[in-house]
């Protein structure tokens, strides 16, 4: 993967290329970047630096023929760990190895994928998938082999976040001293889920979001499109190129979300004094709760941005408005109006409250009613 080929995160590009020159490669690093920011792709492109043993910043000067073997991401000395789950294909102690194939064609098909799309690749629906125990067995056999070419191993270790805590203490040591010309790359969107003691013996890498003219470039290059409908896909992207790629194909599942949120909405509104709009809410509930947990957890942070827009926008912000609403009657300056410092806080931390019980696997019939009761009092709740 050549650099060139990821978007922006100039400054993290020349970093990573020249403390490889300079030969001061940390042994353990920790890239932290929100969803699309590019941090799988930068990391396996900073493998490719160091294994080939590429220079000037580019990976195309180095050994040839382990350059190729980038292409099809099969190289020998590059590990993956991700975090995976039983499905029809493997029935029992599932581990990275057993989905090499689907994990390499999401990297040719989506490097910028999130883990919603990576369970879609399983073909898992209501299931959720960890890096565990077994996998931590994995990578210390892994790593305990020589190299291939007598050089360096690179582990990249994805979504490190969903790493449970027999897997972190068992890969404590190693990552603490790993043998001779080992690296770890750890890839999170939230650090805050790795435990201390992990956290701590990395070197930590801060990814921003991509910039809009990165994303509209990219866009006007890989689809052909024209100039203003790419700048108002990047505008909405608001910094992730894997949704920018959904809305370029009308494939996001922000359009479900929209429908799903609107109804929940009118129905909230609706609810105070008039059961039937309650029982709305309840039927909703369990639609929803039909869905996969990682869907509903994906949803539920869609409305928490829904709500920062629409108080952004209550708050004489429109420039940093990115949400572009397709439903018909309804228009977000209407809503807006209903979001304010009265409740804010209070409906931001309910909805989180729920992701949290829902990744926990509690009942999400139950938990989507509870919330919805709750809101229906919040947003009635006057501005002070």
């Amino acid at each position: 993967m050549q650099f060139s080929d990821i978007l922006g995160q100039t400054h993290i590009k020349k970093h990573l290329t020249q403390s490889v020159d300079n030969g001061r490669i940390p042994h353990a690093q920790l890239f932290v970047g929100p969803e699309g920011s590019g941090t799988l792709p930068m990391a396996i492109a900073y493998a490719q630096y160091i294994l080939c043993k590429n220079s000037d910043g580019e990976n195309n000067s180095g050994n040839a023929s382990c350059n190729s073997k980038f292409e099809s991401f099969a190289h020998p000395d590059l590990h993956f760990a991700f975090p995976v789950t039983s499905n029809d294909k493997i029935k029992k102690h599932p581990v990275s190895k057993h989905f090499i194939e689907e994990w390499h064609e999401l990297l040719s098909k989506q490097p910028y994928g999130n883990l919603f799309d990576w369970y879609k690749y399983l073909g898992v629906d209501n299931k959720q998938g960890q890096i565990g125990v077994d996998e931590a067995q994995d990578i210390v056999k892994a790593l305990s082999l020589k190299a291939y070419d007598g050089g360096y191993k690179v582990m990249i270790i994805w979504m490190a976040e969903k790493m449970n805590t027999s897997a972190s203490n068992k890969l404590l040591k190693l990552i603490e001293e790993p043998p001779n010309k080992t690296v770890f790359i750890l890839i999170a969107e939230d650090e805050e889920q790795i435990i201390t003691t992990i956290k701590s013996r990395c070197q930590l890498l801060h990814f921003p979001p991509l910039a809009e003219f990165d994303i509209k470039e990219a866009l006007i290059k890989t689809y052909d499109i024209n100039d203003a409908e790419a700048t108002k896909i990047a505008h909405q992207a608001n910094g992730n190129y894997n949704k920018a790629c959904d809305l370029v194909y009308q494939d996001s599942e922000d359009i479900q979300f929209e429908t799903w949120f609107i109804f929940w909405i009118r129905a909230a509104f609706k609810a105070k004094g008039n059961k039937a709009a309650i029982h709305d809410l309840i039927s909703w509930s369990e639609d929803i709760a039909k869905t996969g947990r990682e869907t509903q957890k994906q949803f539920l942070n869609f409305c928490l941005d829904f709500f920062r827009q629409a108080l952004l926008l209550n708050y004489g912000t429109p420039d940093l408005v990115f949400m572009d609403i397709k439903t018909e009657k309804f228009k977000l300056e209407n809503f807006a109006p209903f979001v304010h410092n009265n409740n804010i806080l209070d409906i931001s931390q309910e909805i989180q409250d729920a992701i949290y019980h829902i990744e926990r696997n509690g009942n999400s019939k139950i938990i989507l009613t509870d919330l919805s009761i709750k809101l229906t009092r919040l947003l009635h709740k006057k501005s002070e």
